[in-house]
């Protein structure tokens, strides 16, 4: 997944970021409504942790005005206000899930895998497909009931394939899952991930399509 946090406290935000990174996500940041706005202008995002008081304006009403522009990335509410009205609000403003600060960062990392599979249509909390079962919550892959030992990048890779099975995926939107704006695309990253994935799935499992990307195909 590629995470968007929006937080000011500079302690706060590396804790996330180092957190949410230990995941395999790709994490950008910024501190302010008018960065998110742009941030969220110039890329797509599979989720949004979204602080309430920023610098330069309420989360809440950033998220409404992103809301009537018809902007339908998944936001998580962070915030020390956390009354009922509160939450109240933050959620008839748009917003998906929302946490009071302090909060558990495994919690946080539930929840947004928890939007993941709701904006992508799964149920599930583990993804099947080609005969491979991929389970985000304890980073294991198997195939055929054979635990396969992934890095976090390929299982990265995987999983944004077995999200929608049969769907090309362009290389750079493989490298979005990736990367944050502030680490260095390593050259030919995908095609070396996708590489020892079929060396390890089977060499059938990933199907290239010329010009436009990878997608996943095998057994159901």
């Amino acid at each position: 997944m590629r995470i968007l946090i929006v937080e000011d406290d500079p302690v706060l935000l590396d804790g996330l970021i180092a957190g949410l990174r230990l995941c395999g996500w790709a994490v950008d940041d910024v501190s302010t409504c008018g960065d998110a706005e742009a941030a969220l202008a110039s890329a797509d995002f599979d989720a949004m942790v979204l602080d309430v008081m920023l610098p330069d304006g309420s989360g809440i009403e950033l998220l409404e005005r992103l809301r009537r522009r018809g902007n339908q990335t998944p936001v998580v509410l962070l915030t020390a206000l956390d009354q009922t009205h509160d939450k109240i609000r933050g959620l008839d403003s748009g917003a998906d899930d929302y946490l009071g600060k302090p909060f558990d960062l495994d919690e946080l990392t539930a929840r947004l895998r928890a939007l993941a599979r709701r904006s992508n249509g799964n149920a599930s909390a583990v993804y099947q497909a080609a005969g491979l079962t991929a389970d985000p919550k304890t980073a294991t892959v198997s195939c055929d009931g054979r635990t396969i030992s992934l890095s976090r990048r390929e299982q990265s890779i995987l999983i944004a394939l077995m999200e929608r099975p049969g769907t090309i995926r362009s290389r750079s939107e493989l490298e979005d899952r990736l990367y944050g704006w502030q680490e260095e695309i390593e050259s030919n990253a995908v095609e070396v991930h996708v590489h020892n994935l079929r060396n390890k799935l089977g060499r059938d499992v990933i199907e290239t399509v010329r010009g436009l990307g990878y997608r996943l195909r095998g057994k159901s």
